[in-house]
């Protein structure tokens, strides 16, 4: 983490008054920071004078260098963007942020990016960059200049270009195209957004009194009706791009695959509008969470302006970027993602292909009051899809049966990457509104969200109409169905208060838009990339060519599951993990490796499965002595420090993929044995694994760990995320699987576990075994709670 520090240099007075002090840094150069206030003229007439609270960052020694205006999102203020000011500030630019109107210590009212209020205000911005020495001009007043900004920022990065051409390029994320069509799509006010929007800024007088009275009153009236006027509509087109003049700066246009308050379509509408060069990204985040993926935003956002305003020839910005996860790290659960790139702008509609739907008339209702509503997305937490099985079935237009028509396609033949909007014309028998969303179906028939956005429909009259459902980029596995949900509620929406029924029909297939060509950027791999396979190579060779070591197999040892003797292991630091360790196991025991946290006991188990060498000693499993990749582990199953499972494949999928990579026959699996151990249900199983919970991903595991149903099964923590009756459950499992012959072996730190699953135990600290036996003779009614108390308060 960088570390700064505040020195007392003084950096001159700014032009509307202020300080300064240098901003030092342990690895780079100095950023000096001044506070400074502007005096602004807004109002259609000049009418209007504020002062913007603003900062001003600049490195030292740079000579003149670009300038950035970094505008913050709503309910923000320039302290939003401080980091970031800095970061481009040590880059190599001169940064100013400031406080919009009505925020932060800025004066005025919010007008919404209205080009009389916020656009003047930031157009008198690049005039003030214009008269500062530090900041590179292309002509007398004409600052080389960037801006970029989240949401309310990116509008006015947008619009200050669009009205301003000093401006020289911009990146603008998750922002608006036409603000009507995002709090009033298809003329459905999006109340609950809304709701946040023009309550949330308040000053105490009204309940939305830091905007300006025709805003506010706008709000206030199409919160009571649900309706919009001309009027009102109007006003919130003034403060938008879709009828500002065409952008002509390069662009990078940011948005967010998760966000339901400007969804994709925004980000496509305004790269069609744009007049100049364009770039588009499409990101895992966005208003409703997500990954936010700052490393990958900052270094496109850097390399941007690095082109366009420094003038560097560095590799261009691809036309079309996608982020999409690609698997999961199993040391910390977090999803890997990668960018998919296209050198030209595919739009929402690239290569269309059709798949007929089954779905006959239905009859659906309106319930009076709009009430139950389904829930496809709430304000700030459109990120559900994150929260898994316990909001599953909310997505799944829960409210009550007969509020939703849905049609779907046959199971698909292969995997489908959609990308894009989806369409579908439907016919119904009278006026409606209604709320389109797009469900993947598995197999077995559970259904979810493909992204939690739910796109409003308002036909005026009977007849057909061709809906236009959410743009997704997602990933429809083979066997899977894509199904299409039209629904008469939704809980961020107003929706007609009066009880009505509908019937609806599709009329047409359903059209599924493609990029075949979006792919990941060969790039040169990294020396590892062909190291690796060399060196693998070179160590399988020597595993199949060396000689077998003396003893490796003792045949009075063939029937006893496991057997250490002298355990020794020393890491680096001088710490005694495992110091002189043995016991032995026999079959048809569950014996507990009992211990506090850091006796030994985990990594005892991990050269128990060869992963780690041991400095003294032995450990051998039915006789054969255990060395890395010996044969003898494919008897063992393990569950320790934790599961991998790859996020976007169900649970079923994950385990038939584990034990085909085994090699064995999948027959040999019992993959329905360890299903019926993990009771995760059918439903869970279809789902994919980035949607479990942490007990779901406990039980999981444990089933992978089962697979083959082998005959030393060894698990490290086993309850770690289970419930009171997962945990009963579990131990029932284990008593049995050791009663068929087999054995287990359980680490914990959980007395009270170890003494209700185990008929033996070893007992470990400082890693060292300082008892061993039955369970029974060491308890002898104490207990063992009071049996370790003893063992450990003695010093030992």
């Amino acid at each position: 983490m960088r570390r700064w520090v505040a020195g007392a240099a003084v950096a001159g007075l700014v032009a509307a008054g202020g300080g300064g002090y240098v901003l030092l840094r342990d690895d780079g150069p100095e950023v000096v920071q001044e506070d400074a206030r502007i005096d602004v003229v807004d109002g259609p007439r000049d009418e209007e004078r504020i002062t913007l609270d603003a900062t001003f960052y600049r490195p030292t020694g740079a000579g003149k260098v670009p300038a950035v205006l970094l505008a913050h999102g709503f309910g923000g203020s320039k302290r939003s963007q401080a980091a970031a000011a800095r970061d481009l500030a040590e880059r190599g630019y001169a940064v100013l942020t400031w406080s919009a109107r009505g925020f932060g210590a800025s004066g005025g009212q919010i007008a919404l990016n209205s080009p009389d209020y916020e656009v003047k205000d930031t157009r008198q911005l690049i005039d003030w960059l214009g008269k500062r020495p530090e900041v590179l001009q292309d002509a007398p007043g004409d600052p080389r200049v960037g801006m970029a900004g989240p949401s309310y920022g990116g509008a006015i990065s947008l619009l200050t270009a669009a009205y301003d051409d000093r401006v020289d390029a911009l990146v603008p994320s998750i922002t608006w195209h036409d603000l009507s069509e995002a709090l009033l799509p298809d003329g459905v006010f999006k109340k609950l957004w809304a709701g946040l929007f023009f309550t949330g800024e308040s000053d105490g007088s009204t309940a939305c009194g830091r905007f300006r009275p025709e805003l506010c009153a706008m709000y206030q009236r199409i919160a009571q009706t649900g309706e919009a006027t001309e009027e009102d509509v109007a006003l919130l087109r003034a403060s938008s791009p879709s009828t500002a003049p065409p952008v002509k700066a390069p662009t990078l246009l940011i948005q967010g695959q998760s966000d339901s308050l400007f969804p994709l379509d925004h980000a496509d509408a305004n790269a069609r509008r744009a007049a100049g060069p364009v770039s588009v990204v499409w990101y895992q985040g966005g208003h409703d969470g997500g990954d936010a993926e700052a490393p990958l935003l900052t270094d496109l956002t850097a390399t941007f302006f690095d082109d366009h305003l420094k003038g560097l020839d560095s590799e261009p910005a691809a036309a079309f970027t996608v982020s999409r996860a690609t698997g999961v790290d199993s040391t910390n659960g977090r999803t890997w993602l990668r960018a998919a790139t296209s050198p030209t702008y595919p739009g929402l509609s690239s290569t269309p292909r059709a798949m007929p739907v089954e779905g006959d008339e239905q009859t659906v209702q309106n319930p009076a009051g709009g009430v139950p509503a389904a829930i496809s997305a709430l304000p700030g937490l459109g990120g559900l899809s994150a929260l898994g099985s316990s909001l599953g079935s909310l997505g799944a237009d829960f409210a009550s049966p007969g509020q939703s028509a849905s049609f779907t396609t046959e199971p698909l033949a292969e995997s489908l990457r959609v990308t894009g909007a989806p369409r579908l014309t439907v016919k119904v028998d009278r006026a409606a509104t209604l709320f389109a969303k797009v469900y993947d179906v598995t197999p077995e028939g559970a259904a979810a969200l493909a992204r939690r956005i739910a796109a409003p429909v308002r036909l005026t009259e009977a007849g057909e109409a061709e809906v236009v459902l959410p743009a997704i980029d997602y990933d429809f596995a083979r066997g899977h169905r894509v199904r299409i949900v039209l629904s008469t509620t939704d809980q961020g929406f107003a929706s007609p208060l009066a009880p009505a029924t509908y019937k609806i029909s599709a009329v047409s297939a359903l059209t599924l838009p493609t990029v075949p060509g979006l792919a990941t950027p060969a790039g040169r791999p990294p020396a590892w990339v062909w190291a690796l396979p060399l060196g693998a190579l070179v160590v399988a060779g020597a595993l199949v060519f060396r000689r077998r070591p003396k003893n490796s197999f003792d045949p009075a040892l063939a029937e006893v599951p496991l057997r250490i003797d002298g355990l020794t292991k020393t890491y680096s630091n001088g710490f005694k993990a495992v110091d002189d360790l043995s016991f032995k196991v026999e079959k048809g025991q569950v014996l507990g490796l009992l211990g506090p946290n850091g006796a030994g006991k985990t990594t005892t188990l991990r050269m128990l499965m060869g992963l780690i060498h041991p400095e003294g000693g032995e450990i051998r499993i039915f006789g054969h002595k255990v060395t890395p990749g010996a044969a003898v582990l494919r008897r063992l199953g393990s569950f320790v420090e934790g599961p991998g499972f790859l996020p976007h494949l169900s649970g079923r999928d994950n385990l038939t993929l584990y034990w085909r990579a085994t090699g064995r026959p999948f027959a040999e699996a019992h993959l329905e044995e360890a299903l019926e151990v993990a009771d995760l249900g059918e439903e869970a199983l279809a789902r994919p694994v980035r949607t479990y919970s942490q007990g779901m991903r406990a039980r999981l595991a444990i089933a992978q760990a089962m697979l083959g149903l082998p005959d030393l099964l060894v698990l490290d923590e086993p309850t770690n995320g289970l419930d009171p009756p997962q945990i009963r459950a579990m131990r029932e499992v284990l008593v049995d699987y050791a009663a068929r012959g087999r054995t287990v072996i359980v680490s914990s730190h959980l007395l009270s576990e170890v003494e209700q699953t185990c008929s033996h135990v070893v007992v470990m600290t400082r890693g060292a075994k300082v008892a061993d036996g039955p369970v029974e003779e060491i308890v002898g009614g104490r207990g063992l709670e009071n049996v370790f108390l003893e063992i450990i308060g003695g010093g030992v």
